[in-house]
């Protein structure tokens, strides 16, 4: 069978480094994490919403897209991902930009990898905690809106200087 795994992986590859096996382990990892969710709100009691209202899935959708940015190009989350990326430079604004090293490098370095991640705990959230995702959503949507805020005043202080 590990023959076959092998085979499969180096021709898939196409003489690119692929780490396939990584991938396997983090779909486990990602598959294992939302059973043992799944599993808490059965034994809590806890059932899934019949729907998301419209407020909800902007506090998640804002939320995920800042918390993924955060962990993957943040300065200061950089010792998370230190062990499974390499330093490249600057990114964006506030952001730096790095070498994935391996599938949870990958993982780590990609904001739209980490948002699949970033929404499924929160949907756990509004399960489990309802109240205090929907506080750390409202957070994370206000850090967000600061950012596109930030952005925005320094591009008009720079068409103005010019």
């Amino acid at each position: 069978m590990t023959d076959i795994l092998e085979k499969t992986e180096r021709a898939y590859e196409n003489g690119h480094d692929r780490p396939l096996g990584g991938y396997v382990g983090l779909l486990s990892a990602y598959g294992g994490t939302v059973a043992v969710a799944a599993v808490t709100a059965m034994l809590a009691g806890r059932k899934a919403p019949e729907h998301v209202g419209l407020m909800d899935l902007a506090l998640m959708a804002a939320c995920t897209h800042k918390v993924s940015r955060r962990l993957a190009k943040d300065p200061v989350t950089s010792p998370l991902r230190a062990p499974f990326t390499k330093y490249e430079g600057q990114g964006g604004p506030s952001e730096v930009q790095e070498k994935p090293r391996g599938a949870i490098g990958e993982l780590l370095a990609c904001p739209f990898c980490l948002a699949q991640w970033v929404a499924t705990a929160y949907a756990a959230g509004l399960v489990l905690a309802p109240r205090v995702t929907r506080l750390v959503g409202a957070t994370m949507t206000a850090v967000a809106v600061s950012d596109w805020l930030q952005l925005a005043y320094a591009k008009l202080m720079k068409s103005a200087e010019e």
